[in-house]
């Protein structure tokens, strides 16, 4: 009797013990599956964000891919007795994706050496990317002449031109969103380098107006001009500038020998009736200082916009605070 009770109380322990191992185990077989299906379902989360993202980038409609169909915009480049910085310039902007020819405004008295030609096609060549075909051509002039930059280009196969000095690059990226912008608007000007005239009290005969500079610029957030240092702008100011606007306005640029930047920004605010557009934008100088740190700049270029006002008889330039801004490149909107 003794015996089979002992062996009764040992097998209700014995059950007991499997029953115990048996929850045990259900238990981790539940919490693997439950971190199986955790797993599961956020790599299913991060897929579907993933493929979303792809969605959006791919239908991005700033930065398409270059198509050989597509138009883009050509560089005019102003140049004097800086090799090296011309070198340097075209090498930077050759590389742009949708940059179709590079056209170089050439005033000196000799023409481009051999060499130099040789050079410079071999440079774009070299840095052409995407099987493109980036055309250069020299601009030769007889004449010494700011208003050369604006010469009409007969054989120019683009309506976007990016006129620019052989001294300043802007990164590519910068000069493909200002494209973009120059698209939305194209019958005005989009360029990097604002600068505004003031009015101040009119003195007997009329308004009177002030050159302001950069740091006017920067202080009021307002602006009436950009530079054609670094600007876009249609095709067809090239012809209005040489054939329209009027010639005193031209023969005064190529005595002074300045403002050539300031009467395209008159003759086009006087064609359109609207402002320009300033696009944000760093801006790296790899030449010695320009003009404009000479004494008297400011006053030299203040006598320009009055001397082109009277010549319009009114003042076209139209006053604006808007910025382009690349959103994808700032921290916080």
């Amino acid at each position: 009797m003794r015996g089979s009770c002992w062996w009764l109380k040992l097998n209700r322990r014995a059950e007991h013990k499997f029953r115990q191992l048996l929850i045990s185990s259900v238990k981790s077989v539940k919490i693997k599956l439950l971190l199986c299906c955790c797993i599961a379902f956020t790599l299913f989360v991060l897929t579907g964000k993933a493929s979303a993202f792809v969605v959006w980038s791919n239908q991005n409609p700033v930065f398409t891919p270059y198509s050989p169909s597509r138009k883009g915009y050509s560089i005019v480049m102003n140049t004097w007795k800086r090799y090296d910085l011309l070198k340097q310039s075209v090498k930077h902007y050759a590389s742009c994706p949708r940059l179709e020819s590079i056209h170089i405004v050439w005033s000196e008295p000799n023409p481009p050496s051999d060499f130099l030609l040789k050079f410079l096609h071999h440079v774009v060549q070299s840095n052409s990317k995407d099987g493109r075909h980036v055309k250069l051509k020299f601009d030769v002039n007889k004449e010494d002449s700011l208003n050369n930059r604006f010469k009409e280009i007969k054989d120019l196969e683009t309506d976007a031109v990016f006129s620019i000095d052989d001294d300043v690059i802007f990164p590519c990226p910068s000069v493909e969103f200002a494209f973009d912008v120059w698209q939305s608007a194209p019958d005005t000007m989009v360029g990097f380098v604002p600068r505004a005239h003031w009015e101040h009290s009119s003195v007997g005969d009329g308004d009177k107006f002030q050159y302001g500079g950069w740091w006017s610029v920067w202080w009021t957030g307002t602006y009436s001009m950009v530079l054609s240092k670094a600007a876009f702008f249609h095709k067809k100011y090239f012809s209005l500038y040489t054939n329209e606007m009027p010639a005193s306005i031209r023969e005064y640029v190529t005595k002074k020998r300045n403002c050539e930047d300031i009467a395209m920004s008159f003759l086009v605010a006087n064609a359109t009736g609207a402002p320009p557009i300033w696009v944000k934008g760093r801006i790296f100088e790899i030449g010695s200082t320009g003009i404009s740190s000479l004494g008297g700049h400011s006053e030299r270029r203040t006598e320009c916009v009055n001397r082109f006002a009277a010549e319009y008889g009114k003042m076209p330039l139209v006053y604006t605070s808007v910025k382009a801004v690349d959103s994808r490149n700032v921290w916080f909107w």
